[in-house]
Order: structure tokens, then C-alpha cells, then sequence
């Protein structure tokens, strides 16, 4: 038992203290429960809380969530009994449905590559998380603290946690809605950084483009054929016998130069970084990690070594403060050849030849800084959010005045404010298509806003109809990148019929039309938590029939998207969304645009990457409710850097009335100390018979007649 549970019940004998139930709520009405024969140091200090949760008040009476805790063939079980009707959600990186009652996750991350729709019982993340969603539409959340290996099961009446370690304690949330309780889950465990612009905007990546000049004709490609785009990325061929830190001398022997030219064309480049170290005397990254001692050790001691790409390699243990400063030092020059972002793949860890593709759970982990020494049954699902947390710290060494973006195959509950993440090696296939959409929701609500899938899907080859589909549809997830596993057909946009290619183009244009709205709905996210994609019940928890729609989504608040193969969606506010469309001429392919009555977005003029994106002329789309009037919000800054924590920013509130027919929009400063540029503005009218536009006008305001 924990001396910060001992003090919390005070006169409790130590025998009594065996077998009681401790208990408390923190200053924001959030209840931990101890179970009996607790120890602290088998689960602290916690990976998921950004702060330990502090005790400040005794357990109401009348708390309605109170699990029983107990114990059977060397399990630790915790279990949650809810009444009434209850829809659950959460759980993490899995395949399936986005309401998740009578269902069974586990929570041991592996590769799993071509996992298919049925595969994902457990994947690459764990999230030991559950959120549930009452008939009144009140919520609550339960946060089992534990990383040891463990499987959630949610049938309609009880939540059950069992886990191959030792006793875990509970978190408990209560919130009126499910906003509030994502509100409530990033208090306890953080909000995500804001991103650099340039990550939210489409990215090409296969596995892989080589040798260097490959690359540089991809980035030709893509702008001559004007499709908006940010980011080309480098899988393992980029390396020198995939050694991490290094550089193919003869098919990349002049890192610099190439990213400068991807630079010039206003791309960023992402590299990956695995784990596995190659084992090779007079490598530089094996002699340092050898002399410091940094390995992952074997149950006998000694480093272990387990095959991935390179061979045989070592793992760092990133349990241990030394280790990671280590990993993060080996960054300094990495970045110094031009390189903007980070790929941190096979990082479950996946070690081939090794039962259960990864390593032996009796490792050893040496931690530190009060995590104590432990196993790799214990330290497994948090070494990808081990790598991620050391990676970030060497990007912000490396580059101090830019916003580190990280891209993580791995992560636990909680990673969210280290790495984006995406949905690992999926199928080329529509059932998967279709499967990323809850997968995506699911992350969200799971507490990691910035996610997607492999767009064409990875594994096997793509059609061009389904990478047109795909297309229309992915734009829209927060993480946007099109990647395909080597051997497979050609997966770029042009690869297939002009019809493809012209789809993919109008997909992508709207993204880029609507990147100051995803811009700002990112901005919230990393303030109160709100997934940027949200599930149709975020917009009326009180409707029951929205509560297992898992086709159609929002982005943000106000825009709902549904792709065109969906069919019989439930809607929200029966209906009343109003579609519009952002091209004179659309395809088959479009997903099906519709915004919140009441709501103002804005547009950017169409560019071709995000440096290019200017607001000065900006169109604002303009849907009006009963009463004539509507509201949205612009958030602009740097697109990098920090300087919006000290005040660099604007947020600029969009008012529109309706007044005997004259449609009024202004504009207004109403947060940050940036200084807002002269605007050339512009209204689109979306009513009835689809959208109208007015001409454009100089200022902070305009007008048009609506008849």
C-alpha cells in the first residue's frame, strides 16, 4: 500500500489495511480506487497521468461507479458494473465496430501487418481506457493504471480489466456530457502540443522511394500535376544497411542537398528511426550504446540481441533518464542535414524470429527517476511511448525553435503528447477503407487526436477506384498520407486513369481550401481535448440513433462528412446540415460535405502546400440557423514554432446575421496579441439551393442579398 493511501485513512490498522478498498476524489471530482495489496512501485510514477493525481477529498456516498477488485489464476482482475443503458466506446487502436459493448480487446502491442478487419483484437497501441455513454447522455470514463499485459472486455453491464500483473488501481470519471469527459480525460493526462502546420497537409510516402533522385521526381511529380501537398517521406532503404542515423552512401550520399531541394519546392522531409540498433563494432551508434550500457538486458543479465531489419540487433532501454537523453543527443546531426520530422516505426518492439514477434517478456528494464526495475511483461506496451518521449526530446535539442512532429507506429494511453500515430500496415482493400473510419473515431476518443490509416491501404495493390474513394474520403482524417509496401503496384495519384488523378486533385483541393477550419479545430484539440474527427453523437449526445453511426463523421464542430459509399446514415438535428460543395464541377468519388446551421467556416484561396497558405483573402462559409444567425471561430499563427505560448496568435470570431435579406459577416480580434492582416473577404451563402457567392470586399466585414 502507498504511504499517500495510509495517510489518506489514517487510524486504518496495517492489518486492516490488507484487505480495504481505499479510495478518493481529486480537485476536479475525479475518484481513484485502490485496490487491496496495492504497490506503488509495480505502477508509479504513471506514463499516463501528465500529473499525479492528488487525493483532496474522502469518496462520496452517492458515487455511482465503485469497481470490486480481485484475483484468480495469477490474474488481477478489476471490474465496474454500470445500470441502466450504457453505449461504450474507447478502448484504443482496434478493428471493429465504434460502439464497443460486447466486446474483448487486448491490450499487448504487436506488429501485425495485413491485420484485416477481423485482426485487430490487439494491435500496435494500447489504450486501457473505456468511455461510456449513458441514456441521458451523461458520461464517464475508467482508466485502468496499468501497462502490464491485460485485455478489456465491455459486455452492456460491466467493464472487466484483467491483467497478467500485479494489482492496478482505477480512475474514475464523471461528466455530464461526453465533451466534458474529454475535457476531464486531458487534465489528468495532457493535451497534445500543437502541431506544425506543414504536418496537416497531405503527405506521399511508400516503403520505398529510392534512391534520391526517386525522390526528387516524386516531388516533381506532385507539383506538376498540382496537387496541394507538404511532405515526402523516407522509409529504412534510405539508410546505410538500414543502420538508424545513417545515410546509403550510393543511393543517398547527399542528404543535405536533396532535402534542400525538397525545401525549394516547399516540401519537408520525415525520415524513420526504428529502434533496433544494428550490432556492429565501429558503428557509432552501437560503440556508444555499448560504453554507456544502454541495452535492454536479458533475464541472465547480459544485452540482448533479437533480429529486425539490420540483424541482429540491441534495443535501447528507454526506461531509463540516461538512456533517453542518450537517444535524443543522436539527433543534433540527423536534423542538421535538413530533415523536418520523425518516423518512429517497429517500436512495439517487433524483433523477428522471437515468439510472439517481439521480445522475451523475462527482459529486463533498469528505469529510473523513481520507476523502479522491472520486466518486459511490464515495460512492453510502453516502449514505443518510452522512444517517443526520448525522440521528442531530440528533436527540441536538435531544433529548439520548431515544433517537433513525430510519427509513431506504438504508443500507450497518453503518448498522445509525444507522437501522432497512424493505423500501421492495413489492407489495400474497402472493407479496411471503410474500417478507418472507426478505427480513426475510436483513437480520437481514446485521447489521441491525431491519427489515420495508410490512405490506398499498405499491404497488396491498390485499384484506382479505390484509392480514388479512399482518397475523397481520407482527406478529412487529422493525419493524411498516402503509403504502400514495396512489391506492390504504384499507389500515387497519377499512377492510375486521369480520372483518378483528377479525383485525388479535388479531394486534396478541399483540404487545403478548408486547412484554416482543420487548422483551428487542431488548435482546440490541443486545449480541451476534443478529437478533431468526432462520431455523429458528439453533435446531440441525447440521440440515441446517432450513438453507433460509424460511417459518416465530423470534422470539428461544424462539419460532417459522408463519404459516398455510405448509405442509410443517421444524421444529426434530423437532417437539418445543410450540404455544400467547393468546386464548379465534382466527381462521383466526393465524399458529401454538409455544415451546422449556425456556424461560420472559413476558407483559404486553393495553394499548393501549407507555406504557401495565406488568410488575407479569406471566404467564409456562412450557414445560417432559425433565427438568422450564425458564429464560427479563425485561429492564425506562425504554422511553427512557440511563439503563440507567449501571446503570437489571433483568434478571430466570424459573426453572421440576416437582416430583410441583407446577409451581414463581420469580423473581430477577440484573443492573442497578433495583429490581424488587411482581409479581402468573401461571403458563401450555403442555403437551400446549394452555395452562393458575394463578390469580394475590402475589410473586416461584408454583405450580401439573399433573395
Amino acid at each position: 500500500m502507498t504511504h499517500r493511501v495510509i495517510t489518506f485513512i489514517g487510524s486504518l490498522t496495517m492489518a486492516t489495511l490488507a484487505m480495504a478498498q481505499a479510495a478518493f476524489v481529486t480537485d476536479n471530482q475525479v475518484a481513484v480506487f485502490y485496490p487491496p495489496q496495492y504497490d506503488a512501485s509495480q505502477h508509479e510514477p504513471s506514463p499516463i497521468f501528465e500529473h499525479e493525481p492528488k487525493a483532496i477529498h474522502p469518496l462520496p456516498s452517492q458515487w455511482r461507479l465503485q469497481p470490486r477488485f480481485s484475483s484468480h489464476d495469477g490474474k488481477s482482475v478489476a471490474q465496474v458494473t454500470v445500470t441502466g443503458e450504457v453505449d461504450f466506446y474507447g478502448t484504443g487502436e482496434v478493428t471493429g465496430p465504434l460502439r464497443r459493448n460486447g466486446r474483448s480487446v487486448g491490450l499487448w502491442n504487436v506488429d501485425t501487418p495485413a491485420y484485416g478487419v477481423d485482426g485487430g483484437s490487439h494491435l500496435y497501441q494500447s489504450h486501457p481506457w473505456v468511455m461510456g455513454v449513458r441514456a441521458d447522455g451523461s458520461a464517464f470514463g475508467i482508466i485502468a493504471d496499468n501497462t502490464w499485459k491485460q485485455t478489456i472486455t465491455t459486455d452492456d453491464h460491466q467493464v472487466t480489466f484483467e491483467s497478467d500483473g500485479p494489482a492496478f488501481r482505477l480512475v474514475v470519471i464523471e461528466r455530464e456530457s461526453p465533451r466534458q469527459l474529454m475535457k476531464a480525460l486531458v487534465e489528468l493526462t495532457g493535451t497534445m502540443s500543437l502541431p506544425p502546420l506543414w504536418s496537416l497537409g497531405y503527405q506521399q510516402c511508400r516503403f520505398s522511394y529510392q534512391p534520391d533522385t526517386q525522390v526528387m521526381e516524386i516531388a516533381d511529380q506532385l507539383r506538376k500535376h498540382q496537387i496541394p501537398s507538404d511532405v515526402i517521406w523516407m522509409d529504412i532503404d534510405y539508410m546505410d544497411g538500414y543502420k538508424i542515423f545513417t545515410f546509403n552512401p550510393k543511393e543517398f550520399p547527399r542528404p543535405k542537398a536533396l532535402n534542400d531541394y525538397l525545401h525549394q519546392k516547399h516540401f519537408k522531409a520525415v525520415y524513420m528511426i526504428d529502434p533496433g540498433v544494428k550490432v556492429e563494432p565501429g558503428y557509432f551508434v552501437d560503440d556508444q550504446g555499448t560504453a554507456g550500457d544502454y541495452w535492454v538486458k536479458t533475464k541472465d543479465g547480459k544485452p540482448f540481441v533479437g533480429d529486425v531489419w539490420p540483424g541482429p540487433c540491441h534495443f535501447p532501454d528507454f526506461t531509463r533518464p540516461d538512456v533517453r537523453l542518450w537517444w535524443a543527443t543522436l539527433y543534433k546531426d540527423f536534423m542538421g542535414t535538413g530533415i523536418d520530422g520523425v518516423w518512429n516505426d517497429m517500436n512495439e518492439p517487433a524483433v523477428f524470429n522471437q515468439p510472439g514477434n517481439t521480445m522475451p517478456v523475462d527482459n529486463r528494464h533498469l528505469g529510473g527517476e523513481g520507476l523502479a526495475a522491472g520486466s518486459h511483461l511490464r515495460y512492453h506496451n510502453v516502449f514505443g511511448l518510452n522512444m517517443v518521449r526520448a525522440s521528442r526530446q531530440g528533436l527540441l535539442l536538435a531544433n529548439p525553435q520548431k515544433r517537433p512532429f513525430i510519427l509513431s507506429r506504438s504508443n500507450f494511453l497518453g503518448g498522445h503528447r509525444y507522437a501522432a500515430t497512424w493505423t500501421g500496415d492495413n489492407l489495400s482493400s474497402e472493407d479496411q477503407m471503410r474500417l478507418s473510419v472507426p478505427m480513426s473515431l475510436t483513437l480520437g476518443l481514446s485521447g489521441q487526436p491525431f491519427s489515420g490509416p495508410d490512405i490506398g491501404g499498405f499491404c497488396e495493390s491498390a485499384t484506382g477506384d479505390l484509392l480514388a474513394q479512399w482518397t475523397a474520403m481520407g482527406v478529412f482524417f487529422p493525419f493524411v498520407r498516402n503509403h504502400s509496401i514495396k512489391g506492390s503496384a504504384q499507389q500515387e495519384p497519377w499512377a492510375f486513369t486521369q480520372e483518378v488523378l483528377d479525383a485525388c486533385r479535388t479531394a486534396i483541393n478541399r483540404r487545403y481550401m478548408l486547412m484554416p477550419y482543420i487548422y483551428t479545430t487542431f488548435r482546440e484539440a490541443s486545449i480541451d481535448g476534443m478529437p478533431v474527427m468526432r462520431p455523429l453523437f458528439m453533435a446531440d449526445e441525447h440521440d440515441r440513433s446517432l450513438r453507433g453511426e460509424d460511417k459518416a463523421f465530423l470534422v470539428g464542430g461544424d462539419l460532417m462528412v459522408i463519404p459516398r459509399w455510405a448509405d442509410n446514415v443517421n444524421e444529426p438535428d434530423k437532417g437539418t446540415w445543410r450540404p455544400f460543395v467547393l468546386e464548379s464541377h465534382t466527381d462521383n468519388y466526393q465524399a458529401v460535405l454538409k455544415q451546422r446551421p449556425g456556424s461560420v467556416i472559413p476558407l483559404a484561396n486553393l495553394s499548393q502546400s501549407t507555406d504557401e497558405m495565406r488568410t488575407d483573402s479569406l471566404t467564409v462559409l456562412v450557414c445560417l440557423d432559425k433565427e438568422g444567425k450564425a458564429t464560427g471561430q479563425l485561429y492564425e499563427d506562425d504554422g511553427d514554432g512557440f511563439g503563440y505560448r507567449d501571446g503570437d496568435y489571433l483568434v478571430t470570431t466570424m459573426e453572421a446575421t440576416l437582416r430583410k435579406k441583407l446577409l451581414t459577416v463581420s469580423l473581430a480580434a477577440t484573443d492573442g496579441k497578433r495583429t490581424a492582416p488587411a482581409r479581402h473577404l468573401r461571403i458563401a451563402y450555403v442555403g437551400d439551393g446549394g452555395v452562393r457567392y458575394s463578390s469580394w470586399q475590402t475589410g473586416d466585414s461584408a454583405t450580401m442579398k439573399i433573395r
